[in-house]
């Protein structure tokens, strides 16, 4: 009896055991994992150990190197003052074979107030022609016939330095391939160290006629009208675009003079300038009407006119064109 006792005693000894040792095993199915025992945590997500933002790109990523310096060296549209239009469409172009030989003063135009041409002088020779330009600043080391993606790529032997006057302005002597047409050119900043695009006409409407080789311009002399009254049309360019002329204009010829008789489209206009003479309204009432002489036919012809319509009187510079082709008896 008492072996009995004490082997189920044992028994009931050894299943206590058992249980205990399950007991301690069961809380780990139940209770949730750790964050040292996870899976996903533990393999360093994607987000935390590298963004897709600070992935080294590959090549085609990669910033253009080479161009940024380029685009360092040039201005952009917001670096710059209003560009304006320069040149007209009425002009001809003239090239060093329609020219004769020698030096003459000749007007620039440029596209930005910040290139100021105080003077220019055009040399004629051997079939070419330079134009000298002195500049009202010294804000400019070189410039570059072409634009500023071209001089950046040009050698810097092709750059043109300026040469300094007895007064201590800039000059630049530069080649022209042809007057009248606009050119590109692009200066080179001291201050900004940067290339600036401008546009330039070498006028050759501002040129005395006997620059020009013979028979190159139709003068009222190759003309050889006879004494009358004809008309002619006439365009007129310059100034803000506004202004405007009658056309066709009447043309008085005596002597082999011509004479036009040009109305505006203002009555603000007291006085006209031709070829360094002045010439005041021939009415009083209307709008301003002048007679002037006519030096030149199918060529610009520069002229001055004063307008009163602004706060103070102020003279503009404009350009006629008077056809021949359209001359014709006046009825």
């Amino acid at each position: 009896m008492r072996n009995r006792i004490l082997a189920a005693a044992l028994c009931a000894l050894l299943l206590s055991s058992m249980l205990v040792s399950c007991g301690g095993n069961a809380p780990a199915e139940s209770a949730p994992p750790s964050a040292s025992d996870s899976p996903a945590e533990s393999a360093a997500p994607a987000e935390s150990a590298a963004p897709a933002e600070s992935a080294a790109p590959d090549e085609s990523d990669a910033p253009d190197e080479s161009a940024a310096p380029e685009n360092d060296k040039i201005a952009d549209e917001s670096e710059m003052t209003v560009i304006e239009e320069v040149g007209d469409p009425n002009m001809i172009p003239v090239y060093a074979e329609n020219m004769k030989d020698g030096e003459y003063p000749i007007q620039v135009e440029c596209s930005s107030s910040m290139f100021p041409i105080e003077e220019a002088l055009l040399t004629v020779s051997g079939g070419k022609m330079t134009v000298s330009m002195t500049m009202g600043g010294t804000g400019y080391l070189y410039v570059y016939m072409g634009t500023p993606e071209e001089a950046v790529a040009a050698d810097e032997a092709a750059y043109v330095p300026y040469t300094e006057a007895a007064d201590g302005r800039h000059v630049f002597t530069v080649e022209a391939e042809a007057l009248n047409v606009p050119t590109d050119c692009s200066s080179f900043s001291k201050n900004k160290e940067k290339w600036y695009a401008r546009t330039l006409v070498f006028r050759a409407d501002s040129l005395p006629l006997d620059s020009f080789a013979d028979g190159f311009v139709k003068t009222p002399e190759t003309l050889a009208l006879a004494d009358g009254e004809y008309t002619a049309e006439v365009a007129l360019s310059g100034g803000t675009g506004k202004a405007t002329v009658t056309s066709p204009a009447k043309l008085i010829v005596s002597g082999g003079t011509v004479t036009a008789v040009i109305e505006w489209s203002s009555s603000n206009y007291d006085y006209m300038i031709v070829g360094g003479e002045k010439y005041l309204t021939v009415n009083e009432t209307g709008n301003s009407v002048f007679e002037i002489p006519v030096s030149v036919f199918d060529f610009g012809m520069a002229v001055r006119a004063d307008t009163t319509a602004m706060s103070t009187p102020h003279e503009i510079d404009y350009t006629l064109f008077f056809r021949s082709d359209s001359i014709a008896p006046a009825q």
